[in-house]
């Protein structure tokens, strides 16, 4: 989702292109604690969801994010 990958990339300060569903915490180098919280205020805003402290703590990866957004109706393409 080029919209998905597009945000991630922003916030965690990377190339889109360095963006897949495997991409976590261990991988991308500025996924810490602070920019997971603007990745999520992120999303939150970008798709006009709000996600439970469940959903928040179950994320692992860019797929369990897009597993959440689709549970909450966002249309997820690839």
């Amino acid at each position: 989702m080029k919209r998905l990958y597009k945000l991630i990339a922003r916030i965690m300060g990377e190339n889109v292109n360095a963006i897949n569903e495997q991409s976590s915490p261990e991988t991308l180098k500025n996924w810490d604690s602070f920019n997971g919280l603007l990745l999520l205020d992120a999303l939150e805003k970008e798709f006009d969801v709000k996600f439970g402290i469940e959903e928040v703590v179950d994320v692992k990866n860019v797929a369990d994010i897009k597993r959440h957004l689709k549970k909450h109706g966002v249309k997820i393409d690839g």
